[in-house]
């Protein structure tokens, strides 16, 4: 055996020491991350959920993260988005945490520093919501300290282990540690091991994941929106509208339901948690270019003359054919009575209408007086609205996508101009006006289906809100198109679902493809065009293999 073979084990020995040492102290930079949260979210028990530092950081993420990501995240994530986004933060956390660890073991000072540092950041991203006041930096606030604290005390007590290991009697024939770090350290009365990190570390995060647990149960406990909203008794329209009639949707299997359900109602937007309103504290000024401004409560709300609106609304994110559209039964109080009754002033052309979190949304104003049934709505299916879709209150305007039209968690109205005023969409480069695009999409068969040979049922699905459908075509292999039997039109405001049969569908792999007409004569465009600025254009098809 070679004189470097018979080394070789000695020399791996210090290496190992090493890469343990920065394991360890990448576990103290995770403790003190533990720590953070931890007590970001406790403090956040007290100032609100969307205050807690991830919570603030992810939404001020949002905000700057440019449209062209956005909408990426949007197409390759569907609703998930948001979970991404936050698993995303947690991620690069506990990295930098990592890195805050390994500095600390040997500059306590700048690891420390580092938490420091994400405390300030987590200040800035709170203070930079809309709605922010100065207490809703408090969490990030105490999540920097108690980071830094942490980090910095670990970070002696894994020093005070390297200084008893580089001080410790060497066994007969070992040669002592050389190691530069500890030559200007002295041997003091150190009693800590290794063991006693350990220990120390896996107790902070202990005592984080605890705190974080514990103020995230304290927030739901504090929050009786639920409660509150079980105790909402919405009541019935003045004029309640008739069931829609069985005819609107076609008996094939495959084919969605007419009305979408509250459950698989399709949910697009900024909000990483859900704004919790208590109903009974809730207020919506209408406020602006109007001669009366009006607060309005919810009791006072509810004790309007209730309209019922069905309605199809999709989001201007929604790629051809894509699944970002639903259709309910809308229950509220006239949004044009209420613009009638502030007194709209001459020369306003814009409703700007603010969430509870900021979120702003335009509509033209003459759009919403010009007869259409637009409401400010409480209830979607027979039930209060869900916290998800906007409980107490939002505005349902036809003929828009959602960016220019549905405000959740309603709790402003600005009547303002467009030169005045840009919401936040329009900030960011989408059309300011947000006018429903004509679409047709083909739900059967399924994408890469695998059909028998013969005739095959084709259908599917088409919008043109406030215009409506008046035509379906579908075409097989850039073949001629066959007009398709459309179900019963149940108003302007509603999709309209249809069928067709392929007759003699021969083996082999096929194309098949779908357009609408609206009701005014114009037919859905061949141009392809992805969804930003304006919602997406062209025609949708599917491929499917005939056996």
């Amino acid at each position: 055996m070679s004189n470097d073979a018979a080394q070789s084990p000695g020399r791996r020995g210090p290496r190992l020491d090493r890469l343990v040492r920065a394991g360890t102290a990448a576990a103290t930079g995770w403790a003190a991350a533990a720590a953070a949260l931890g007590a970001g979210e406790l403090v956040a028990a007290v100032t609100g959920p969307d205050t807690a530092p991830v919570i603030a950081v992810g939404s001020a993420a949002i905000d700057l993260t440019p449209t062209a990501l956005k909408e990426y995240a949007v197409r390759t994530f569907g609703t998930d988005d948001k979970a991404v986004l936050l698993g995303g933060i947690h991620l690069t956390t506990a990295l930098l945490a990592a890195l805050a660890g390994v500095l600390a073991a040997r500059r306590p000072l700048l690891g420390a520093g580092v938490f420091a540092a994400f405390g300030l950041l987590g200040t800035w991203a709170a203070l930079s919501r809309p709605a922010a006041d100065t207490a809703d930096a408090a969490p990030a606030l105490v999540a920097g300290l108690a980071g830094a604290l942490t980090a910095h005390v670990l970070a002696r007590i894994l020093r005070a282990t390297d200084r008893t290991a580089a001080t410790r009697p060497t066994a007969p024939g070992e040669a002592p540690e050389q190691d530069g770090r500890n030559k200007d350290q002295t041997a003091g009365p150190v009693v800590t091991s290794r063991r006693a990190v350990l220990a120390a570390t896996g107790g902070t995060i202990a005592v984080g994941a605890l705190a974080g647990v514990g103020g995230r149960s304290l927030s739901d406990h504090r929050d009786g929106t639920g409660a509150a909203r079980t105790a909402v008794h919405i009541p019935p329209a003045a004029a309640p509208l008739p069931p829609l009639p069985t005819t609107v949707h076609p008996n094939v299997p495959g084919l969605s339901p007419f009305v979408t359900s509250t459950a698989d109602f399709y949910r697009v937007d900024t909000a990483l948690t859900l704004p919790r309103i208590d109903p009974r504290r809730w207020a919506l000024h209408i406020r602006g270019m109007v001669d009366r401004p009006l607060l309005i409560t919810f009791d006072e709300l509810l004790r309007e003359q209730l309209e019922e609106l069905d309605h199809t609304l999709s989001c201007v994110s929604n790629e051809v054919g894509g699944p970002y559209v639903g259709t309910t039964r809308w229950l509220g109080a006239s949004l044009p009575a209420l613009l009638l009754r502030a007194g709209v002033r001459p020369g306003a052309d814009q409703l700007v209408g603010r969430s509870q979190d900021g979120m702003t949304i335009g509509t033209p104003l003459e759009s919403v007086l010009d007869g259409r049934r637009a409401l400010l709505a409480v209830a979607m299916n027979g039930e209060a609205l869900p916290v998800a879709h906007g409980f107490p209150c939002r505005s349902v305007i036809p003929g828009f996508y959602g960016y220019t039209s549905a405000t959740k968690w309603l709790v402003d109205l600005n009547v303002t101009t467009f030169a005045a005023y840009d919401p936040y969409w329009v900030r960011r480069g989408w059309d300011r006006t947000g006018t429903v695009r004509t679409a047709s999409r083909i739900e059967v068969p399924a994408p890469f289906a695998r059909v028998p040979a013969g005739d095959v049922t084709i259908a599917g699905t088409a919008w043109a809100t406030h215009r409506g459908v008046a035509a379906v075509e579908v075409r097989i292999d850039d073949g001629s198109w066959q007009e398709a039997l459309l179900a019963a039109d149940a108003g302007a405001d509603l999709w309209r679902q249809w069928s067709c049969t392929w007759t003699g569908a021969t083996p082999g792999t096929h194309r098949i493809e779908a357009r609408a007409t609206d009701a005014t004569g114009s037919v859905q465009t061949a141009n392809r065009a992805a969804p930003y600025p304006a919602g997406a254009t062209g025609w949708h098809s599917t491929v499917v293999t005939v056996t």
